[in-house]
């Protein structure tokens, strides 16, 4: 491990033409503070975890100072915003300082989100609240503990400074890293412009920086689409299984590399409701737990009519033609193996009648999977705490019949099967009202202390920790009044 004093950069993104982004410093804030920091991320940079009580360790990641090597820079991207392509976005507040190699051989991207206005903010500030910092600094967090790819997060600065957005807020830093935060708009915004070697060098880098095994493919490009695709897919089915909201799925929060990219208006379920929409903003529903594998798959076409110029339309078609099949296959072996049972066609009809009861019956997503680890199969078993879950109890009776005969048949044994489901259903999850809890503490007593609990406890979210079994319970009645729009 290194002190910070060691930690260098260099920049591959900025090796790219400079019409792919803008160079520019950080903004520097106010009076600095750390609010947070993530001693596993810190392994990931080989960062010793001292350099977090530094002054210096402040200074650089609110963007004050600079390290050797880091070459900051606004990267250029356009999208499709709730299914309307908008020319031109970018980073808009976000500043990619440079990238740092782990002896590992991994490199990670590191970048300030908050760090002041760029080229590409539109008119807005450039600035991140406290709010939405420790929102996306736990959640980035939370999703790596699930197994789910994802950006994730160093640390959390602070400045007193305000920022204005429904009301006025404080401002705040998350540094946050990925491999590449490429995403399928960096290609759109050349494709709308008419820019056609512009696609081709950033496939071309795509292809050598992160996907070298495709070069040797005889249409790499094509092979390129095929594996973003079946990468969106596989995200999407992890997305569904675990209940998780995305609320923004725009073409310019889509990884290349099949991370979730972009924290805002996220959400866990909870009372079970295919419907279910987490985005305030979203007044249509485009972005509804339901939609989101459709989504996927819309901004998949996107993605390979930006790429058009490189291949012909036939093999862009076949590239797509996967996204169904890996997102049908992925979800239900998930899904069977949330229930503990085989990945097979027999399985599926217990999979879609527990949904559908449990949509019937709104009961708590997250709970039930859990506690469905405590099954007894035995043919006299009542299941009487299973059942209470449930309002029309003689229904939850009827599934668990067939569920306990499909157990039976297969041998299960229900010790073995319980040790199986808790390896997959989470008992921990970032409901809204746990994150709230974490900003309010912050906000109103400068109490940072419930942010590093919950990343911990998020960390390890199928393990027991019964001194945290509060924390997984359904949510309090203040809950239902929290909702978070785009600006969250």
């Amino acid at each position: 491990m290194k002190p910070l004093s060691q930690l260098v950069f260099d920049n591959r993104f900025a090796s790219l033409p400079e019409h792919f982004h803008t160079r520019l410093a950080p903004t520097p804030v106010p009076d600095p503070y750390l609010v947070a920091w993530n001693p596993h991320a810190f392994e990931l940079l080989g960062l010793h975890a001292e350099a977090a009580a530094s002054p210096e360790f402040v200074e650089v990641f609110s963007g004050n100072a600079a390290l050797p090597g880091a070459d900051p820079l606004a990267a250029l991207y356009a999208g499709h915003q709730f299914g309307h392509y908008v020319p031109q976005l970018g980073d808009g507040r976000a500043i990619l300082l440079g990238e740092v190699a782990h002896p590992s051989g991994s490199r990670w991207e590191v970048q300030l989100k908050g760090a002041g206005r760029t080229p590409y903010s539109r008119g807005g500030d450039g600035r991140a609240v406290l709010r939405s910092s420790i929102r996306e600094y736990l959640c980035s967090e939370a999703m790596h503990g699930l197994g789910i790819p994802t950006t994730r997060a160093l640390c959390i600065t602070g400045t007193d400074m305000p920022v204005h957005r429904e009301s006025v807020e404080t401002g705040a830093l998350v540094t946050r890293l990925a491999p590449s935060f490429i995403r399928f708009g960096s290609f759109e915004v050349f494709f709308y412009r008419g820019q056609h070697d512009e696609i081709k060098a950033l496939a071309d880098f795509t292809l050598q920086h992160y996907f070298p095994e495709l070069l040797d493919e005889a249409k790499p490009y094509v092979a390129l689409l095929r594996e973003a695709t079946g990468r969106t897919a596989r995200l999407m089915a992890q997305w569904q299984a675990v209940g998780f909201c995305h609320g923004v799925m725009n073409t310019d929060n889509m990884s290349i590399l099949g991370l979730t990219l972009d924290y805002g208006p996220y959400g866990f379920m909870e009372a079970y409701n295919p419907g279910y929409i987490c985005n305030h903003s979203d007044h249509d529903g485009r972005y509804a737990y339901d939609q989101q594998p459709q989504i996927g798959a819309w901004n998949c076409t996107c993605l390979a009519q930006a790429l058009l110029p490189l291949m012909e339309i036939d093999h862009a078609r076949d590239a797509l033609a996967g996204y169904g099949e890996i997102f049908a296959t992925e979800y239900m072996r998930l899904m069977c193996a949330k229930l503990g049972l085989p990945f097979e066609e027999a399985s599926a009809p217990l999979v879609t009648g527990l949904l559908d009861l449990m949509a019937k019956n709104r009961t708590d997503y997250t709970l039930l999977f859990r506690a469905l680890a405590g099954f007894d199969s035995g043919a006299d078993a009542k299941n009487t705490g299973l059942r209470d879950l449930f309002i029309a109890r003689e229904h939850f009776d009827a599934w668990a019949r067939a569920y306990g005969e499909r157990l039976r048949a297969i041998g299960s044994i229900d010790a073995e099967r319980a040790e199986r489901m808790q390896r997959v259903n989470p008992k921990y999850v970032l409901r809204n009202y746990l994150a709230e809890s974490a900003i309010r503490k912050a906000r109103d007593e400068r109490d940072y202390t419930e942010i590093e609990r919950l990343r911990s406890l998020l960390s390890r979210p199928f393990d027991e920790q019964p001194e945290f079994d509060d924390y997984a319970k359904e949510p309090p009645d203040w809950a239902r009044e929290i909702a978070v729009s785009c600006s969250s």
